[in-house]
């Protein structure tokens, strides 16, 4: 009879130990101990996930180590392309993570239905082949190459992949397979830890890219060991609010390119359409004559779009005012505030306070100070902001404007669009040769730029 015992593991580090602890000593993380149930059979078992076992490497010096630029395999998707930093990689492990409903699915099935010669496995463990099949019809793409199996056990998928030899792995997801080495349950930390490290080794192996969809808990990260995120090449998250219509993805960590990239996606019926001028979408068509409304040149990642600022100052009709930002750091918003009642002179301490950022976008670009104080200005002077006016700056505790990186950018992205005026910060314009068609004001001071807006 097989002795049966338990080990308590920390579900944040993965760290294990032979009893529970309130607080983990390792990540200082409290409350992450669970319960897993191992045996003494369980070293022998896992003899069965080294299926792909093959020639062991030999140590190389380093200056014989052949190097070249990675071939990418290219997705036909150009925001997921621009994100992977560049396509696709073989032989790399991605994992994309996400809020439930937010459209984690429906993205790599309708990249892998417009991938053309490409023999793919997608195999779910959460859905059946009926509901992909109506997923499928609904994108209205369909593709010859595209191969569909439900499983959730571990050596079996290896099975399947021996059989069918495919050239790119769609795992959905990573928290649903379980191996038989292991007597916990599926999602348990053992189970992710496993598993992804025996995925890991076949990825390897075999030179076969790997898309491993994965599950957030309430804090918004991945769910699971961080040992997930740091055996994988590629982490993706892929965020938005469902009651707005956008989708952002982001590289959290990327081996073969870099986290700096952002890719916009639209959510409509037939799922997922590229934004590939999110300025347009993302300003009102049409805000002259309201007041406490700005328009930012924010820089997301390396790209370049115009934010809607919006603002509203009222009244406290309480005895202590409200602060609100949607969009925003609070922190940030409160900083600004005070920069602007010490320096600029402008008392807001009776005032309620509201800043949303339009869109439903999250930005954290330090160049959108003073986009934020010249909307709240606006709304508290009850003066509207001209339509064809943008500015960038970061704002600093003396109340000057500091200058911002990739200036040319913005500036080029407000031509773009048909701005006429861009307030930028003061000697920032170094390297700055582009003959362009727009007024560009430089300032030094938040009263300088007020003077600019309000006259």
């Amino acid at each position: 009879m097989v002795k049966i015992k338990s080990v308590y593991v920390c579900s944040n580090c993965g760290n294990d130990s032979p009893k529970w602890l309130g607080k983990c000593p390792v990540c200082g993380e409290w409350n992450t101990y669970v319960e897993e149930i191992i045996s003494k059979e369980k070293s022998s078992a896992k003899s069965g996930l080294h299926i792909f076992d093959t020639t062991k490497a030999k140590p190389l010096l380093l200056k014989d180590v052949q190097t070249g630029e990675e071939p990418r395999i290219d997705l036909h998707d150009g925001e997921l392309n621009r994100v992977l930093g560049g396509g696709l990689v073989p032989g790399s492990l991605v994992l994309i993570g996400g809020e439930p409903g937010i459209g984690k699915s429906t993205l790599i099935l309708q990249t892998v239905l417009g991938l053309n010669g490409i023999k793919t496995l997608y195999i779910s463990g959460e859905e059946s082949a009926r509901q992909l099949k109506l997923r499928a019809d609904r994108i209205n793409s369909n593709s010859e190459n595209c191969f569909i199996v439900c499983e959730t056990n571990l050596e079996q998928i290896f099975v399947h992949i021996q059989n069918l030899n495919p050239e790119f792995v769609i795992i959905d997801s990573i928290q649903t397979v379980f191996t038989d080495a292991v007597e916990s349950s599926p999602g348990s930390v053992s189970q992710v830890r496993e598993c992804s490290a025996a995925i890991l080794k076949f990825a390897k192996e075999t030179n076969t890219p790997v898309v491993l969809i994965g599950h957030i808990n309430k804090e918004g990260s991945i769910a699971g060991p961080k040992v997930l995120e740091h055996i994988v090449d590629t982490v993706l998250q892929f965020e938005g609010d469902q009651h707005y219509m956008y989708r952002i993805l982001r590289s959290i960590k990327n081996r073969f390119g870099s986290t700096a990239e952002l890719g916009i996606y639209e959510m409509r019926q037939n799922g997922l359409r590229e934004v590939s001028n999110p300025s347009e979408l993302l300003l009102t068509q049409n805000h002259e004559g309201l007041s406490g409304v700005s328009i930012s040149a924010a820089i997301e990642g390396i790209r370049p779009f115009l934010i809607e600022t919006q603002a509203l100052v009222s009244t406290a009709a309480y005895g202590t005012p409200q602060r609100s930002a949607t969009g925003f750091d609070l922190r940030r918003m409160n900083m600004l505030l005070a920069v602007l009642e010490k320096r600029a002179g402008f008392k807001l301490i009776q005032k309620d306070v509201f800043l949303n950022i339009a869109g439903g976008l999250k930005v954290n670009d330090p160049g959108m100070d003073l986009s934020v104080i010249s909307a709240v200005l606006s709304s508290s002077l009850d003066i509207s902001i001209e339509k064809h006016v943008c500015m960038t700056g970061e704002v600093g505790l003396s109340g000057e404007i500091r200058p911002v990186n990739r200036i040319e950018q913005r500036i080029l992205e407000a031509e773009k669009l048909g701005f006429s005026k861009i307030l930028v910060p003061q000697n920032n314009l170094k390297g700055f040769t582009s003959k362009v068609n727009i007024e560009i004001i430089q300032v030094r001071k938040v009263e300088e730029a007020f003077r600019q807006l309000f006259g």
